[in-house]
């Protein structure tokens, strides 16, 4: 089963409770592998300490010119939708960091003038933790295809029992990017109007995908009640809810898990799992 853990906006605590599931799961015997698909800023490796054991380069494909066969038409740069080629005097121009290796250039070159090549947009690391298979992506600095660098962190899935994805923040293409194709989503999100603002944005994502989800609500005893009536009101299940503990803060900024630091929320994540599990096998019978 893949467990996509993801949220409307930053800073929610989605790592924290990525991470906590995988480890609070590993330890009943399961096998368990976490995927870090937030490629631009990946942290579960400062809390799993993984021993990284393989490391691949991410490649996407690019259009190349031969000079020699281009007349400067510019068609390419028309077919173009993300503006990646331009024809000044008759001379074709690419942006490599525009461009989504998509072949639309090649495909309508009337004089059969592009090649494509390869470059290289990020690494994707392995290793192991506590019994988890971890796997993270780092995209490279200045990149923008993060979705390419996401689906290398994805291929690298192996046949697990469970597969959690710790997502990137948001709705737009690199979250889609992530949580397609996942059994299930667990939204993270806090008591607060922006915590309820975001969630709103990210369920309506969700909901356009028509993935099964539910909803983590992190320092569920702060700010009001907005968040519980509108899950209530929409009929979203609420499967998990962490108090505002500063212990767990404190654990936070120590790099340390929370169910090592606090034995006792062991449970509170297994029984979060249930929930989604019930939930799970509900939808695969």
């Amino acid at each position: 089963m893949k467990i996509a853990v993801a949220s409307g906006k930053g800073g929610t605590g989605k790592t924290t409770i990525a991470t906590n599931l995988a480890l609070a799961l590993a330890s009943t015997g399961r096998t368990i592998q976490i995927l870090d698909c937030d490629v631009e800023e990946p942290n579960c490796h400062i809390f799993l300490k993984p021993e990284i054991e393989k490391t691949a380069p991410v490649t996407v494909s690019m259009p190349k010119v031969i000079e020699e066969k281009c007349t400067g038409c510019g068609i390419c740069a028309d077919v173009c939708e993300f503006k990646a080629i331009a024809v000044i005097k008759g001379k074709v121009l690419i942006f490599p960091e525009l461009c989504h290796g998509c072949g639309a250039c090649k495909l309508f070159c009337p004089e059969d003038a592009f090649i494509e090549v390869s470059r290289e947009v990020g690494i994707v690391e392995e290793g192991e933790s506590n019994g988890i298979r971890f796997v993270h992506g780092l995209l490279n600095i200045g990149e923008l295809m993060s979705p390419a660098v996401i689906d290398g962190v994805k291929k690298a899935a192996g046949d697990q029992e469970i597969v959690i994805l710790d997502s990137p923040p948001g709705t737009s293409c690199p979250v889609i990017a992530a949580v397609k194709n996942a059994d299930f989503v667990l939204l993270v999100t806090e008591p607060t109007p922006f915590g309820l603002n975001d969630l709103e944005l990210a369920v309506g994502m969700v909901r356009e995908l028509n993935l099964p989800f539910a909803v983590a609500i992190n320092r569920s005893d702060v700010g009001n009640e907005d968040v519980k009536e509108y899950c209530r009101r929409e009929g979203i299940e609420i499967v998990l809810e962490i108090p505002n503990d500063r212990r767990i803060a404190e654990a936070y900024s120590r790099g340390e898990m929370v169910i090592h630091a606090l034995p006792e929320y062991q449970k509170t994540f297994e029984a979060c799992w249930e929930k989604i599990a019930g939930k799970g096998s509900n939808l695969h019978s």
